[in-house]
């Protein structure tokens, strides 16, 4: 079973002193108060620090290898039109790990997959896990890219019990880059995917790909 990553690891060249939640919502912030060695023997005056604890999430990048295309989703999102943006954002699918399902994020990936863009994704692999906003807040992402068949997709999709009312797409090769090209990818899920997925492309294509029958011998 993998570890709580919710629980931060003890480190050698961290003391914490205290650890306070400021704010209990569905999200969380804590406030933190430590001290770190900076070099050699030599340590920090005390430190402190607000993290905004939201728990962790999965992302996925579904392609279509058949008809190479990658499925985008389009949807509202409040933390971009507080920043001054389009609130309508083109990204990957993607949701958060509850606590009891930090022992099998593929299962939490595949079941967004369902939720976000209708049908299932096949073949789950993971590319990597990185964080997002290391500064203030402990989240971190780890991306997969899964299979998916292009026409079974709905053109909508999302639970509107929870507010979410998701447009979903198909891009080309071709129109991801030119999409990279024109800065319209605007959140790091999205940019990250696309950009692995163009450097990797062949790789991820033979690894879906079916082998041949060897010729029958003649006797």
């Amino acid at each position: 079973m993998k570890r709580d990553i919710r629980q931060p690891m003890p480190h050698p060249d961290v003391i914490v002193e205290k650890r306070d939640a400021v704010f209990q919502g569905y999200f969380q912030v804590d406030r933190w108060q430590l001290r770190h060695r900076i070099d050699g023997d030599a340590w920090s005056p005390p430190l402190v620090r607000e993290v905004f604890e939201r728990g962790h999430a999965v992302a996925v990048l579904p392609y279509d290898p058949v008809k190479e295309k990658i499925v985008v989703i389009e949807q509202f999102r409040m933390g971009s039109l507080a920043a001054g943006r389009d609130p309508w954002m083109l990204e990957i699918v993607a949701g958060i790990i509850e606590p009891h399902e930090i022992a099998d994020p593929v299962a939490v990936a595949a079941r967004e997959c369902w939720e976000e863009i209708g049908t299932e994704v096949r073949d789950l692999f993971e590319v990597l896990t990185y964080l997002p906003s290391p500064g203030a807040v402990s989240e971190t992402v780890t991306l997969y890219c899964g299979r998916v068949d292009s026409d079974l997709l709905p053109q909508a999709a999302g639970n509107t019990d929870e507010g979410e009312y998701i447009r979903i797409l198909t891009l080309s090769f071709e129109e991801v880059e030119a999409a990279l090209a024109a800065g319209r990818f605007e959140n790091s899920l999205m940019l990250i995917a696309a950009q692995w997925l163009l450097l990797n492309r062949k790789k991820v294509q033979d690894h879906w790909r079916v082998p041949e029958s060897a010729p029958d011998k003649q006797a």
